[in-house]
């Protein structure tokens, strides 16, 4: 799944977001509105990842949820 994918699929995937990242609340999902970037900077606040860390992690994310949307 294409990261410029996660806006237009944000309602979809935001249920997945709380299952893979349970700190997440409604309230910061709706904040993030879709934004790659700003899923990564929560990630970073919440739960201390760095930067780079936080980009992998919602790569490997991204590849998980589209081998679901496969199967």
């Amino acid at each position: 799944m294409d990261k410029d994918i996660i806006k237009g699929k944000w309602t979809e995937i935001k249920g997945k977001i709380k299952q893979q990242w349970g700190e997440f609340t409604d309230d910061d999902l709706l904040k993030m509105k879709g934004s790659e970037e700003e899923l990564s900077g929560a990630l970073q606040k919440k739960y201390g990842y760095e930067k780079d860390k936080a980009s992998n992690e919602i790569d490997k994310f991204l590849e998980k949820i589209d081998m679901k949307d496969k199967e």
